[in-house]
């Protein structure tokens, strides 16, 4: 087997369609993997799509027809098969080689190789890809299948691409072309590996079993050769012969060292060679690093209803994480490096899961490697996302094929712990009104409850299916709170926050608020004058329907809506980081019943207002620092129960939790007007309440006092009522400035009590990271925050001005 890639020599130019005269008869240099954006703003002939409103300029782009060309030498060997293989198109491809059509491409989501043995040349050959326009084909398809509905403008749900790239509620409409997964030329004999599966479990007795599926594709059928499947892992070797083009070979690890995810142990992996042998030697391998683990969900009925819990090496685990969507809008600029520091922003934020949302794409294998490394469990959507798809021609085909080959290649990942059918469609048939527009045509059932779970069950028999999120078994509504899977979003579109309370699901897989990116993001990105929450360019990147409407409405009942865009832009990023702590307390407080939480969402693929917890430039935003609290290994929370205000203490630690809960009620001014001690005793991995006196609970002044819980390192500190029903000292701090080294150190002192302190940093450097915020403060008490910076400021004071240093409190006097 050898291996050409074929990267270098690209050049783009318009072939039919809309573009500016510039462009025509202009062949721009083209990188592969790439796209046709990138290409075209390296070259300087169009603005950065994610600049000001330079999104709008851009829709010509989305009827486009273009051309890659490159030439390449190779050389010709009798007997020899050549395939020519490209790991991703985007999306609506015609190959030629050497002026003959060797192939043609319709979906993103797969690989597509073509035989080129009969069109390849001895010496120089030209290669040429021509894409179509995505929107043009979705709409044709769309046209001869009839309509089905679907979220946004555009028909996503017609083609086999990346549906956010046709524009969603938190991106761009900016629908990407080109090569955008490496291509090679393969040149080979005898035969190759043409898939190959590790299938990895634990014995009962603690023996690591990996059986390996392979999947032989020879190079003439007609003159076969024996060939034989060879696996070696941790320093043994077992070797069967190949039959009928497929080959099975298990290996055995006894008392195996088991891969957890993180914050519940280590996580070993080994090396497994899977190599293709014929009489003359090693013709093709295959090189994996494998965990062993066993995972399931538990969906027994019980008392309840149904549960979902996600259950590791027999240990029942509550999913703290967030729904990930890609990093980039621009997929071929997101690098291996960047993938490993948003992973680690998430394992920071105490999180153990991600949930690949199913409107993006399979995730690189650079992502499944760093959450294989780090312990973070994947939840994977198949793509089908808030839309009714067609399971008609040429669509089936299509979703058959690419399922196939990303069920098989992911089998062996031991973060993987789920496949999931859709996103919100089974929700969308039963609540959206597409049972009417539908008139009895198909929309996607039996994708996921067909064909789907058939080719888990015969490729990857080692996982859980799940047919959609949400989904209820049975005959129950698909987004009902006491079975299965729920998603929460009457919290943001029409109520206020505090009504997460109003259901106890069993794991919630989405919820989320939203809030603007940080300062220095949005004012790199967006250059309005003035710059306001309704300038036109802010608006370009706020998607969500009503969005900004429903951010002022969020506030309404907590928080004042300033005048000024500085103090708004502080209270709507506030307001995100309370809304969805409040969210996740309330789910933690109620495991095991509840037994996961993850936010909408993680990360951001543009600088956009949105529910990211961090922004697209890598920030993290005040709501990052409110989860990295909520979903902390061990927390304190104030909650309702059977009428009363409990303390609950949620412990995800293998060990007891026990001792005293220091508990007061103190005034805002920090005299302590009451004060007791309550034993408590928390297993491990589990959530239990102390009840604490009524004279707690019961404030004489409740616009002047607070209840402040506090056992070992953990507190809580509980206003009585909102920010807009206290008397909060609108400046209640004092701070000063040192150098350390590689920032500075605020030192923060509180002459009353301050809720929520914050040093929005970056707005004095861009670079700058503090590594705590939303911190309440007692009266009285001292506090030193670390800013971590590259820049010299001229004045370090800066760092203490109020426009940085700012607290819940002074939004009440905007």
């Amino acid at each position: 087997m050898e291996r050409q890639t074929l990267h270098d020599g690209w050049q783009l130019s318009v072939v039919a369609g809309p573009a500016p005269d510039s462009l025509r008869g202009v062949r721009v240099p083209a990188v592969v993997p790439g796209s046709t954006h990138l290409d075209l703003l390296a070259a300087g002939h169009v603005e950065d799509p994610f600049l000001d409103r330079a999104e709008e300029s851009l829709r010509w782009m989305h009827r486009t027809e273009w051309r890659y060309d490159t030439v390449f030498d190779a050389s010709v060997a009798p007997g020899e098969r050549a395939d020519l293989v490209f790991e991703g198109l985007d999306t609506i491809a015609a190959v030629q080689l050497n002026g003959v059509l060797v192939g043609t491409a319709q979906n993103m989501h797969r690989t597509h190789r073509f035989d080129v043995r009969e069109a390849l040349a001895d010496g120089t050959n030209e290669l040429v890809v021509t894409f179509g326009s995505a929107l043009t084909w979705a709409q044709e398809v769309e046209g001869r299948l009839g309509r089905r509905d679907h979220a946004y403008p555009h028909p996503f749900n017609m083609i086999r691409k990346m549906a956010c790239s046709f524009g969603w509620d938190w991106g761009p409409d900016l629908q990407t072309a080109g090569i955008w997964k490496p291509v090679r030329l393969e040149r080979w004999h005898t035969a190759r590996l043409a898939s190959v599966r590790p299938l990895v479990t634990v014995d009962p007795d603690g023996t690591g079993r990996v059986e390996v599926h392979a999947d032989v594709e020879h190079a003439d059928p007609a003159a076969r050769q024996r060939l034989w499947l060879r696996v070696e892992v941790n320093g043994q070797t077992v070797e069967e012969e190949v039959l009928d083009e497929r080959g099975v070979v298990t290996a055995l690890v006894p008392d195996a060292e088991l891969w957890w995810p993180v914050g519940y142990g280590d996580q070993p992996r080994y090396d497994v060679t899977v190599s293709l042998v014929a009489s003359s030697g090693t013709v093709d391998e295959s090189r994996h690093r494998v965990g062993f683990r066993t995972i399931t969900v538990d969906v027994e009925p019980d008392e309840i209803g149904t549960p979902f819990t996600f259950v590791v090496n027999g240990r029942r685990i509550f999913a703290k994480g967030a729904n990930w969507i890609p990093d980039d809008h621009f997929l071929t600029r997101i690098t291996r490096d960047q993938l490993a520091r948003r992973v680690d922003q998430a394992v920071a934020a105490n999180m153990n899961m991600l949930r690949i949302w199913g409107g993006g794409i399979y995730e690189s294998d650079d992502f499944y490697d760093v959450c294989d490394e780090r312990g973070v469990l994947v939840w994977q959507d198949f793509l089908f996302a808030c839309g009714a798809y067609p399971e008609e021609e040429p669509l089936w085909s299509e979703v058959e094929a690419e399922a196939r080959e990303q069920v098989a290649r992911l089998t062996w990942r031991p973060s993987l712990a789920l496949w999931n059918g859709n996103n919100e469609n089974q929700w969308g048939f039963a609540d959206w009104g597409w049972q009417e527009q539908l008139d009895g045509r198909t929309w996607g059932l039996r994708y996921y409850t067909e064909l789907l779970p058939a080719i888990v069950a015969e490729l990857d028999p080692t996982r859980h299916y799940a047919p959609g999120s949400p989904h209820s078994r049975g005959e129950v509504h698909p987004n009902d709170a006491g079975h299965g899977t729920r998603h929460e979003w009457e919290v943001w579109n029409r109520v206020d926050y505090r009504h997460y309370r109003d259901h106890v699901p069993r794991f919630c897989s989405e919820f989320g608020f939203q809030g603007p990116p940080t300062w220095s993001t949005l004012t790199r990105w967006v250059h309005d004058e003035p710059l306001t929450s309704t300038s036109p360019g802010f608006l370009a990147h706020q998607k969500a329907e009503d969005g900004n409407g429903k951010l002022d409405r969020g506030l309404a009942a907590h928080l004042p809506n300033p005048a000024e865009f500085a103090d708004w832009h502080w209270a709507t990023q506030l307001n995100q980081a309370r809304a969805v702590a409040f969210g996740v307390e309330h789910f933690r407080s109620w495991w095991p019943r509840t037994a996961g939480a993850l936010v909408w969402q993680l990360n951001d693929c543009w600088p956009a207002t949105s529910w990211a917890a961090v922004d697209s430039e890598e920030r993290r935003k005040p709501l990052w620092y409110a989860l990295r609290h909520a979903f902390a290994p061990r927390l304190l929370t104030v909650q309702p129960r059977d009428g009363r205000s409990v303390l609950v203490v949620v412990n995800d630690h293998d060990d007891e939790w026990s001792g005293e809960v220091r508990v007061e009620r103190q005034t805002f001014a920090g005299e302590v007007l009451e004060k007791v001690s309550v034993p408590f005793t928390v297993p491990a991995r589990s959530a239990d309440t102390v009840s604490l006196p009524d004279v707690v609970f019961t404030p004489g002044d409740p616009a002047r006092e607070v209840l402040v819980a506090t056992a070992d390192a953990e507190r809580v500190v509980h206003p009585f009522g909102e920010d807009l029903e206290v008397d909060l000292d609108p400046a209640p701090l004092g701070a000063r400035v040192e150098p350390v080294q590689g920032g500075y150190r605020v030192d923060v002192r509180a002459r009353s009590f301050a809720r929520d302190v914050v040093l929005l940093a970056d707005r004095v450097a861009p670079d700058a990271v503090v590594e705590e915020m939303l911190v309440p403060m007692l009266a009285g008490e001292s506090r030193s925050f670390v800013v971590r910076t590259s820049v010299a400021l001229t004045d370090p004071a800066v760092l203490a001005d109020p426009s940085v240093l700012r607290c819940a409190n002074d939004l009440g006097q905007v």
